[in-house]
């Protein structure tokens, strides 16, 4: 199976979905650490103004088109394809192409990403690091204990990736076996559920990003790596001789989705992240997502990260 069957399998059922989202990994993942991390900015500035809310200082009305300042935005960076740096260190990726259009286009902010670990990103979001996370970020009940949500933006699925020469064929051939995550996501969640399923019998080993894990595999150094479907595809189809996904019905198949070609563990939705007193920010937000669905802006940028 080829690259562009993955990733149209993929865009087929986001597409379909409209707003439905995603959950998923480095984004994905739950982000509810303890520590406070992010102090690092990507694009320039500190830690926000004064008033704690992540944002430089500027115009705030944004009226007749004037900026309103510079919006900070935590994220885990590099996770592939929505948030990663080229080989002329330029961000790029779905997320901060949709950033551009929300907060950018739609709202009148400069977005500025400022890279965060994600297993301690909602902290971090909280203490005025940044103003909102998008990061690939699963929407789920414990993080809405912390956190806001925008109305959902993407849809993901937790997979598995195994070598081409691997004799697992199913999640039940993983028993006795080890399998790599990134810290803090969903897809450890996911991991951490099929080893209650196999009675226990399942080492997990958590990385603080996902190339680590995918490396591990590939060191034969765990049997398998459990992520998002979109962020592993760009892996297999970049080491199609080397790796593959486990296939089989899952989730989305027992949902009644448009199952992609690969088992689904569970099936999930991505939504931007605020800060619980940020209410108009985050009206805002979901205003402008649905206006740039409406226009074609989420299509276009859709199609030149999920479209092969």
């Amino acid at each position: 199976m080829d690259r562009r069957t993955y990733i149209k399998s993929t865009a087929g059922i986001g597409a379909g979905l409209g707003l439905a989202g995603c959950i998923g990994g480095g984004g994905g993942g739950e982000g509810d650490g303890n520590a406070s991390e992010g102090t690092t900015t990507e694009g320039g500035s500190g830690e926000g103004n004064a008033s704690g809310n992540g944002s430089a200082s500027g115009n705030e009305s944004g009226s007749g088109g004037e900026s309103k300042g510079q919006i900070l935005i935590g994220s885990d960076i590099p996770y592939r394809p929505f948030e990663y740096r080229t080989n002329e260190d330029e961000l790029v990726g779905f997320d901060v192409d949709i950033a551009e259009a929300v907060f950018g286009e739609q709202l009148g902010y400069d977005p500025e990403f400022k890279q965060t670990s994600f297993d301690t990103i909602i902290p971090s979001l909280n203490n005025g690091n940044f103003r909102v996370i998008m990061s690939a970020m699963t929407i789920n009940d414990t993080r809405a204990e912390k956190v806001d949500f925008s109305d959902p933006y993407f849809t993901a699925y937790q997979t598995i990736v195994v070598l081409q020469n691997s004799e697992v064929q199913s999640a039940e051939d993983l028993a006795g076996k080890s399998v790599g995550v990134q810290k803090g996501t969903t897809g450890q969640t996911a991991a951490e559920e099929l080893k209650e399923e196999l009675d226990g019998d399942l080492t997990i080993k958590s990385y603080d990003q996902i190339p680590a894990a995918f490396s591990a595999l590939m060191n034969n150094q765990v049997s398998a790596v459990i992520n998002d479907n979109t962020v592993s595809a760009e892996f297999v189809n970049q080491n199609e001789d080397a790796v593959r996904f486990v296939e089989g019905d899952g989730e989305a198949a027992a949902e009644g989705e448009n199952a992609p070609p690969y088992l689904t563990l569970t099936v999930e939705e991505y939504g931007i992240a605020f800060r619980q007193d940020d209410d108009e920010l985050r009206e805002q937000v979901n205003e402008a997502l649905a206006t740039i669905r409406e226009n074609g802006t989420y299509d276009e940028i859709y199609s030149e990260y999920f479209s092969g």
